[in-house]
């Protein structure tokens, strides 16, 4: 699978303008805070309409502002994951990863709940609610649900940015062995370079809303 984007947005003074692309496994988005960072997935993920553009994954067009393509969000199986969890409080764990897993049709699935969770080490907290776990557990489910969902793309908005240090290194394991089982792209966004060191297999620096070469 490979990942496309060449779009331009202006943010009252500032415009994102930005062309990359990405292969499988994890791109890491690094740069300092305000650069358009996460300007930049808004518009992948379709909160956000660029002026101008194309986004595709794997040759599905999400936006092609020429051809006057824009899907809608839920249309565009593209998973979010936000620095706070985000989970269904009502629900239980197994609940939230039941909610991702019976989004796509039964045809576009290529997660499993039993596996995520292996992966994940989140199978002895199924029954628990979101409430009642810490931190790195909660977003270890939030994780599960957005790739139980089987998206084409994931995207992570400093996915880590909330959780003190030793809750960061109990979950960086998990993206780590996510990165290399899922055959998927995924864009991380950081500004902390350990996390690109560790997690990267790419890097795209964006500073003042463009690419920065070098």
């Amino acid at each position: 699978m490979s990942f496309d984007i060449d779009v331009e947005k202006k943010l009252g003074d500032f415009t994102v303008a930005v062309a990359f692309q990405a292969g499988p496994g994890l791109t890491a988005l690094f740069g300092p805070s305000g650069a358009g960072k996460t300007s930049i997935l808004n518009m992948i993920a379709g909160g956000l309409k660029p002026a101008r553009g194309r986004i595709a994954v794997d040759g599905h067009v999400l936006f092609d502002s020429a051809q006057k393509v824009d899907l809608k969000p839920n249309h565009r199986r593209v998973g979010y994951i936000f620095q706070d969890a985000r989970l269904f409080p009502h629900l239980s764990v197994r609940g939230n990863l039941v909610y991702g897993y019976k989004r796509p049709p039964a045809e576009q699935r290529y997660a499993e709940l039993d596996h995520l969770t292996d992966v994940l080490g989140i199978g002895h907290i199924l029954e628990r609610r979101p409430a009642s776990l810490s931190g790195g557990e909660q977003q270890r489910v939030a994780i599960g649900r957005a790739i139980l969902a089987s998206p084409r793309l994931l995207l992570m908005d400093e996915p880590l940015a909330s959780l003190d240090d030793a809750r960061k290194q109990e979950i960086l394991p998990y993206i780590e062995r996510l990165r290399d089982e899922m055959r998927i792209p995924m864009l991380y966004v950081t500004h902390d370079r350990a996390e690109v060191d560790r997690l990267a297999a790419a890097v795209v620096k964006i500073g003042q809303g463009r690419v920065v070469k070098g």
